[in-house]
């Protein structure tokens, strides 16, 4: 995406990889008594990951509006010369129902604006630096539709863009409906890469950064398609040891989102997100 906003929040610091041994006085387990049969175990913590602890996350349970203490609105016309008009904390843009957050883009001329979409803000309320970033969702298809998953530095106030930083963790247009891109920017210019997956505006897929000292992985359902290296050059090339805050967002038009038009019999258009969580590496 692109550009704005200041926010403050709490930092996520990667820890050191380590393994951790079995307590040599640990009880031992009991075998079932029958060898074809096996034990009853609990349901496993969907939200857990090998080798990561969980310190944010938002599943999207309830219904009505996102979770205020989690999620801001960006208001207007922002950027990139959009169509849309961000709107704030209005329903029929960004709700949440059915466990998933609904981000709706309208044709609907609300407010004298012909067209409405949300983007949606950790700035302000959190904020996170290195660590596994992951949202798992459903984007939209069409020409003119641009959804997005990505990240800005805290200091973007003070510093501007692209000093700030930004981490593009999927993007999409609907003119390229299969490919999704994976960016970062900042000072000396901006580096990225694409994957084609399988029909990402009728299934669910997960996307998702690794984010460490020396590296920034891109990931789409684990499979890892583009790594940015820190190579110590400075903040010009790595503005990346500093907070930054999460966006998600759907646009329409703009200079990359409209470059072959938008598509105005298509509306509305449903950009849906099942879950968010933040990891730091244990």
């Amino acid at each position: 995406m692109r550009l704005r906003l200041v926010a403050m929040g709490f930092m996520v610091a990667c820890g050191d990889d380590s393994s951790h041994a079995s307590s040599p006085d640990a009880p031992a387990v009991d075998a079932p008594s029958r060898p074809d049969v096996a034990p009853t175990m609990p349901d496993a913590d969907p939200t857990s990951r090998p080798g990561w602890a969980l310190i944010w996350h938002d599943e999207f349970d309830g219904t009505g509006a996102p979770n205020p203490a989690n999620w801001g609105y960006e208001v207007g016309y922002l950027r990139n010369n959009e169509q849309q008009y961000y709107t704030d904390n209005r329903r029929e843009n960004a709700r949440v129902e059915n466990g998933t957050l609904v981000i709706e883009a309208r044709n609907d001329n609300f407010d004298g604006h012909a067209i409405t979409s949300a983007s949606l803000t950790t700035s302000g309320k959190a904020a996170f630096r290195y660590g596994r970033i992951e949202v798992r969702a459903k984007i939209p298809t069409g020409n003119g539709t641009w959804p997005a998953i990505w990240t800005l530095g805290t200091n973007i106030g003070t510093v501007g863009w692209p000093t700030c930083g930004e981490i593009d963790i999927m993007e999409n247009v609907g003119f390229a409906p299969t490919t999704i891109y994976g960016t970062v920017h900042m000072g000396a210019g901006a580096h990225g890469g694409n994957l084609d997956i399988t029909t990402p505006w009728t299934d669910f897929h997960v996307y998702a950064v690794e984010w460490y000292t020396d590296r920034i992985d891109f990931f789409v359902d684990e499979q890892k398609y583009f790594t940015y290296m820190n190579d110590g050059s400075g903040i010009a090339s790595w503005p990346f040891d500093a907070d930054q805050y999460l966006i998600l967002n759907l646009a329409i038009g703009g200079d990359w989102g409209g470059q072959q038009g938008v598509d105005l019999t298509l509306f509305p258009h449903l950009y849906s997100v099942d879950y968010v969580r933040v990891y730091r590496k244990q």
